[in-house]
């Protein structure tokens, strides 16, 4: 691969309907592979904090921000690191399609090209761009190497004893280890809502560090508050 497409590959990995690192934009991107500190995504997990620090532009608090935001982007779901991936003509709604039906990446790694044929809306372009590219060694190797790096999948499609239909949630500040969407695709799995201002209809209002006025109101409002660990309780994790 040449640099540029190295470049194009890490954005999408990184982008926030895939793996969701923030902070990592394309003049970040361009540092990383014309210094040779990444090459692919897995190389990500891999970064520590005196490389980035010595690049350009990247303070202290900067470089801290982004290690922070790539050990977040370890949780994830499957759909979104197969999206993640980069396969050609695989979208964000054929990547939940593929998680859904295989329920784990190895599956799909090894999957042949009449299973494929199975899953919904692929069809024989979509699955033979699968096949090639889980044929390469190259992809083959990142994947090992992501999945040493620590990556875990939660599963959305997990059938859950927790209903939380009927109930709103409003999110606010940051949480410790799982990002705002992440949070969100948690909820919305449980059948709750997630709302972007508090009022008399919510539920719950999920509270991290920094916390605005929408934690003032709640307080006023007498809403229950919780914190990351108190939501994951909730949801049965």
């Amino acid at each position: 691969f040449c640099a540029a497409q190295r470049k194009q590959a890490l954005l999408h990995f990184a982008q926030r309907r895939a793996m969701d690192i923030e902070g990592l934009g394309d003049k970040i991107v361009d540092q990383m592979v014309d210094l040779n500190l990444v090459r692919t995504p897995a190389d990500l997990y891999r970064l520590g904090f005196a490389a980035l620090v010595n690049m350009e532009r990247m303070g202290e608090k900067s470089a801290d921000n982004l290690l922070q935001s790539i050990a977040q982007s370890k949780k994830t779901t499957l759909a979104r690191f197969i999206f993640g991936l980069g396969i050609r003509h695989v979208g964000e709604s054929t990547a939940k399609d593929l998680a859904k039906h295989f329920g784990g990446i190895r599956a799909l790694m090894d999957a042949p090209m009449d299973e494929l044929l199975m899953v919904n809306d692929v069809g024989p372009v979509v699955a033979d761009s699968i096949v090639s590219f889980m044929s390469e060694p190259h992809n083959r190797e990142v994947i090992e190497q992501l999945l040493v790096s620590g990556i875990e999948f939660q599963n959305e499609e997990r059938i859950t004893t927790v209903d939380l239909s009927g109930k709103t949630f409003v999110l606010t500040g940051t949480l410790p280890t799982l990002s705002r969407d992440q949070a969100k695709e948690l909820l919305e799995a449980a059948g709750a809502k997630v709302a972007g201002s508090v009022s008399q209809k919510t539920s719950f209002v999920v509270a991290g560090s920094e916390a605005g006025s929408k934690l003032d109101k709640a307080t006023e409002l007498g809403i229950p508050i919780l914190d990351e660990v108190a939501l994951l309780k909730l949801l049965g994790r």
